[in-house]
C-alpha cells in the first residue's frame, strides 16, 4: 500500500475532512460554472451563494436556482472567467490533481469572439494564475436540446485540436433520440477525444445501453440507472465503460432516496469502473472529499473500496 492510500483510508476512518483534502484525487464530472469555492467568491467578489439543503422537485428548480445565483451576478465573459478561477481554486483546496472541465460549444461566439485561440488563451491565463499544478482536461460540452446540424457547425473550429480531451452531451435525456448524435460522436472519435454523455440520471438502464452502444461511449456521466438491469451492468463491465458518479447531486435531485442506498456500491461490486465527483459544488455543497466522507459515513462503501475508486479517477 502506498502512503497516499494509507493516509486516505486513515482520514476516512477518523472522519477527518481536512486530511482527506490533502490526498490527490480526481474530479471528472464538474460543471465549472457551478464548481467554485463559495468562500472565495464571497470574499473576492462579494457574492454569497448558498447551497440547497432539501431535495429539489425538478431540473426546472435547479435551472431557476442557477439563473438567480449564477447567471445574474456573473452574466458576461468577465464573470465566466471569474467562475472558472473559483472552480480551479476550489479544486486546489480540495486536493484535486486531475480536473476535467470544459466550455459549452455555444459559448465560443458570445464569450470568446468566436475564436478558439482566444478561448484557449483565456483559460490558460486563469489556470496559470490559480492552479498551474492541476492536470486540466479540457472538455467540450454539447446540449441535447440543440439540432445536430447546428452542433456540427459549432464544433467545426474544435475538431482535431489536441488541446481538447473529451466530448460530453448533457441536458434533458428525452429531448431527442440519442442516435441523432451518432455523426457527431463518430467525428469526435476521429479527433481522438474521449467520448462521454450524461445518461442514466433521469432515464432508464436501457437508455444507458442505447447510449453506450450507438455512441461508442468511453465514459458515462451518472449512469446510475444501469443498476436496474444486470444485463446492462454486464455490458458496462465487459466494455469497461466508466461511470463518473455524483452521489450528493443524485440525492438532492431525488434520484436516490439516501446515500446509504446509492447504487454506486452495486455498480462497483459488479466490476464496473466508477469514479466519485462533485457535479455542482455551489448547488449541492458537494466537493469531492466531502463525497468520499459522506459515502463512508453512510456505510455505502468501505474505506478500501473508496480508495480504489480514488485511484481509478487518477488513471
Amino acid at each position: 500500500m502506498n502512503e497516499a492510500s494509507a493516509l486516505f483510508k486513515a482520514a476516512l476512518c477518523a472522519g477527518d475532512l481536512a486530511a482527506l483534502r490533502q490526498i490527490p484525487k480526481a474530479d471528472l464530472h464538474n460543471h465549472f460554472m457551478l464548481g467554485g469555492d463559495r468562500e472565495w467568491i464571497a470574499e473576492r467578489w462579494g457574492v454569497r451563494i448558498e447551497a440547497i439543503q432539501a431535495p429539489l422537485k425538478s431540473m426546472a428548480e435547479m435551472d431557476q436556482w442557477s439563473q438567480v445565483s449564477i447567471n445574474t451576478p456573473f452574466p458576461d465573459r468577465t464573470g465566466r472567467l471569474r467562475l472558472l478561477e473559483a472552480t480551479l481554486r476550489q479544486a486546489v483546496k480540495d486536493g484535486v490533481s486531475v480536473l476535467e472541465i470544459g466550455e459549452d460549444v455555444w459559448a465560443l461566439k458570445p464569450f470568446y469572439h468566436g475564436d478558439v485561440e482566444d478561448l484557449l488563451a483565456s483559460w490558460k491565463a486563469v489556470r496559470e494564475a490559480a492552479a498551474p499544478q492541476i492536470e486540466l482536461r479540457f472538455q467540450i460540452g454539447i446540449s441535447r436540446h440543440c439540432g445536430v446540424p447546428y452542433l456540427m457547425e459549432k464544433l467545426a473550429p474544435f475538431w482535431d485540436r489536441p488541446e481538447f480531451y473529451s466530448l460530453d452531451l448533457y441536458g434533458d435525456e428525452q429531448a431527442q433520440p440519442i442516435e441523432n448524435f451518432i455523426p457527431l460522436y463518430r467525428r469526435a472519435r476521429q479527433s481522438g477525444w474521449v467520448l462521454k454523455a450524461h445518461v442514466g440520471e433521469w432515464g432508464s438502464a436501457q437508455d444507458v445501453r442505447q447510449a453506450v452502444e450507438c455512441l461508442d461511449l468511453d465514459e458515462v456521466q451518472h449512469g446510475i440507472a444501469a443498476a436496474q438491469d444486470p444485463a446492462v451492468m454486464e455490458l458496462l463491465r465487459q466494455k469497461q465503460v466508466r461511470l463518473n458518479i455524483t452521489p450528493t447531486s443524485n440525492r438532492l435531485l431525488g434520484r436516490v432516496a439516501s446515500l446509504a442506498d446509492h447504487p454506486i456500491a452495486r455498480l462497483k461490486r459488479a466490476g464496473i469502473p466508477v469514479t466519485i465527483n462533485s457535479d455542482d459544488v455551489l448547488i449541492f455543497d458537494s466537493d469531492v472529499s466531502k463525497e468520499y466522507l459522506r459515502l463512508y459515513k453512510a456505510g455505502t462503501l468501505t474505506a478500501e473500496e473508496l480508495n480504489e475508486i480514488r485511484q481509478e479517477g487518477l488513471k
